[in-house]
Order: structure tokens, then C-alpha cells, then sequence
């Protein structure tokens, strides 16, 4: 059982590095940082989607926002579509596939930003996600895994995590995440 959890915590250690191998990675994470900041100035809000531990991820990128990270400082405007009302509402009207995009159609604005979080990047519900955000003229990012998918042609910045396995995947998205918001607090409130 020890070697299963040292191979485990190895896995890991190997898909960063793969992440932090390529520059562009880090470079994409300081976008991402500056984007939620920058929407936060211009007094818009950011949502956040996923479908499972990515909802949860969602969830977590959020009330990291809206509660506190690591100082005190005031509430930022983040939404994790995750109302449990809300989905099983619009996926018992108009199918599973329109949980995210009907809540974006309703609550979304030009010049917010969408992080939808899928580890296959081909999550239908996602991907109508990202196109009722750009048709909003929202900033649109995703969290993805494995290649990418489909999303990751359709979104303004994709964030690939070289692995194939959810797990591993979602493993890499939190750290993503939280090294983001610290660095949008650092852009705000430095």
C-alpha cells in the first residue's frame, strides 16, 4: 500500500513539472490573474462551471473570492453556478446539456469573465457555456486536461494540464487556482 501511495504522490509531482515545464503555462496563469483583476476594476463579476470535482473546483475558485484567501480584505464579485434549484430545473426543461449556459444567458454581462473547468475539454454543458459567454462578450477561460478538447479552441485562454486521469488533472486545476487568486490579490490589494 506504501508503494501505491509514494507511485501516487510521484504521478503528481510529474504532470507539475510537465505544467511547469512550459513557460507559456505560467505566462497563461499571470493572464488569468490579471483578467480576474481586471474585471473586478471595471466592477463586473466572474463566473465559474464545472461538472463533479470540477464543480467543486468551481465552487472553491469562488468562495476563495467572494470570502478570504489568505489576508483580510473585502468580498470579491464570484459566482460558482451551482445552484442545485437552478440545474435540475433547466436540466429537467432543456437537458443537462443547458445547466450552464441558461444561467449565463441570465446572469452574465459584457466585460465579465467565465471560468468553466472541464478535465476532457469536451464537456457539452460547457461548451455551450463558452458560447453563450462570447456571444455576452464575456472573457472566456478554461481549466482543461488531457489535449484540450473541443474547448480549448473556443475559449480566449485555455489552460491545459498535460495529463490523462481526472484525478491527476484536478490535482494540478486547485494549485492553478489558488496561485491565481493569490496573485489577484497581490494585483489588487499590494
Amino acid at each position: 500500500m506504501i508503494s501505491l501511495i509514494k507511485s501516487s504522490f510521484a504521478e503528481t509531482q510529474q504532470v507539475l513539472t510537465r505544467f511547469l515545464a512550459e513557460d507559456k503555462n505560467l505566462g497563461k496563469v499571470h493572464l488569468l490573474s490579471e483578467k480576474i483583476a481586471e474585471t473586478i476594476k471595471n466592477g463586473k463579476k466572474v463566473i465559474s462551471c464545472g461538472n463533479g470535482g470540477s464543480m467543486c473546483d468551481a465552487m472553491h475558485f469562488a468562495e476563495e473570492l467572494t470570502g478570504r484567501f489568505r489576508n483580510d480584505r473585502i468580498a470579491l464579485p464570484a459566482i460558482a453556478i451551482s445552484d442545485s434549484s437552478h440545474i435540475t430545473c433547466t436540466g429537467n426543461d432543456y437537458g443537462f446539456d443547458h445547466i450552464f449556459s441558461r444561467y449565463i444567458e441570465g446572469v452574465g454581462q459584457d466585460g465579465d469573465l467565465l471560468l468553466g473547468i472541464s478535465t476532457s475539454g469536451n464537456s457539452p454543458n460547457i461548451i455551450k457555456a463558452v458560447e453563450t459567454a462570447s456571444k455576452k462578450n464575456m472573457f472566456t477561460v478554461a481549466l482543461l486536461g488531457k489535449d484540450g478538447g473541443k474547448i480549448r479552441d473556443m475559449v480566449d485562454l485555455p489552460i491545459v494540464v498535460p495529463a490523462q486521469t481526472s484525478d491527476r488533472i484536478q490535482e494540478i486545476h486547485i494549485k492553478i487556482i489558488h496561485i491565481a487568486i493569490e496573485a489577484t490579490e497581490n494585483i489588487l490589494f499590494s
